[in-house]
């Protein structure tokens, strides 16, 4: 949805002018709205990382340039570039994070979920949200575009819908405890950076509703996406983390659907990538989405 270049000491951000289902850059107008969205969304979790928003002008000799004194033509985020061997994903593959560096992230995180309201669902509207998610990603990872295997598809998602049916109390607990909040929306580890103070990133600003989360989801997907990298034993940190911070134990049964559900939406979101005019990797996504497959059915297979 962007492209980023980087220098020395920035980073900056180009919206596409593209128009999907769930988000509209296709005017110059609503790249700018969400330029600002992207630093006030983002800001929530970052210190001096998010600089502001630059007009990319054009001058009356038909050249470009960032910042005022011509047409405004688009809009980019400033960003301080952030250190590249700081960030979780590079620190997981190089084995140097620790259980200190996970609890000074989920720290940050629980506090950032504290200090946020929780938002009002009526307990039949937040299970609606996974039966319409889990659809959603059936019809999608089914397509005969794809060829992904069908065998390995339909039963994750039968499974999910299942127990969606089956354990009702546990998604009406969170509800109405008041556990959902406006969250990150896309808890990776390349968006969590391990400076003195976690810097947590990228932010899915072009949606609210994608932002609306169970905090316990939310970390259920960074967990997800550590265990994908190979650091399995970040999960049991991160929750016990958490439950040590708000006095927080979800059922392990629950957690284990919201990374099922949550890895079948990131095969979706990788094959989705074969969509782009021009792409030439098409085993690189294929095969992210059968690891995303994998993992959906193993998490599955501990819901119960």
């Amino acid at each position: 949805m962007s492209w980023v270049f980087l220098t020395d000491r920035h980073a900056w951000k180009l919206k596409k002018p593209v128009r999907q289902s769930y988000l509209d850059f296709s005017t110059e107008g609503a790249r700018r709205h969400y330029c600002a969205e992207e630093v006030r969304l983002n800001r929530r979790l970052t210190q001096d990382v998010y600089l502001g928003t630059v007009p990319l002008t054009l001058g009356s000799d038909g050249s470009l340039r960032l910042g005022p004194g011509g047409t405004v033509v688009d809009w980019l985020v400033r960003m301080r570039r952030l250190p590249a061997d700081r960030m979780l994903d590079s620190m997981i593959r190089a084995r140097s994070a620790s259980a200190d560096d996970l609890r000074t992230v989920v720290g940050a995180l629980c506090r950032f979920y504290r200090d946020s309201q929780p938002v009002a669902m009526a307990p039949p509207e937040y299970r609606g949200r996974f039966t319409a998610g889990i659809d959603d990603n059936l019809r999608e990872l089914s397509a005969r575009e794809f060829a992904l295997p069908l065998a390995t598809i339909e039963p994750a998602c039968a499974g999910q819908r299942a127990f969606l049916e089956r354990r009702i109390a546990l998604f009406d607990e969170r509800a109405r405890a008041g556990r959902i909040v406006e969250a990150h929306g896309d808890l990776r580890p390349e968006h969590v950076c391990l400076e003195p103070a976690p810097q947590i990133i990228d932010c899915l600003e072009f949606s609210r509703d994608f932002r609306l989360l169970d905090a316990a989801d939310e970390l259920g997907f960074l967990a997800l996406e550590c265990e994908r990298l190979g650091a399995t034993w970040m999960r049991q940190a991160i929750f016990d983390a958490y439950a040590a911070q708000t006095g927080d134990a979800p059922p392990p049964a629950l957690l284990h659907f919201y990374q099922s559900y949550r890895a079948c939406t990131r095969a979706k979101i990788a094959m989705w990538h074969l969509k782009e005019p021009g792409r030439t990797d098409a085993a690189k996504w294929t095969a992210q989405a059968s690891d995303y497959l994998r993992l959906a059915a193993a998490h599955l297979a501990q819901c119960d």
